[in-house]
């Protein structure tokens, strides 16, 4: 079974940038799509950005869409989501989850914090 490691996170002025990375290990890397989440304390983990197996087809959510890029490099068992013009409100541990299927995760990251400072 895969398992991930978040890195990237960090604390960023409004309208700077961030790379955010998601490195695999003990699984077929390309075996999964990979989606990130989000979330803040007391609100529901927030759908952010996924990206299919091939690294073929990417989702968005409205949130992030036109600022953010996902991507993976599947030689390297690593994906990448780059947040930019980044905004007080994107403040928020960040996760990365493995899924087989449609639905169903079969893995998720530990977190990365991501702050925006005002």
């Amino acid at each position: 079974q895969v398992q991930l490691v978040e890195s990237g996170g960090g604390l960023v002025q409004a309208g700077g940038s961030l790379e955010l990375s998601c490195a695999a290990s003990g699984g077929t890397f390309s075996n999964y799509a990979i989606d990130w989440f989000r979330q803040t304390p007391g609100k529901e983990r927030e759908f952010v950005a996924g990206i299919s197996r091939s690294g073929g087809s990417t989702y968005y959510a409205d949130s992030v869409k036109g600022r953010s890029t996902i991507s993976r490099d599947n030689a390297k068992n690593t994906m990448y989501l780059q947040l930019n013009s980044l905004k007080p409100e994107d403040t928020a541990v960040y996760y990365c989850a493995a899924r087989r299927g449609a639905e169903e995760y079969d893995c998720w990251g530990q977190g990365t914090q991501v702050t925006v400072s005002s």
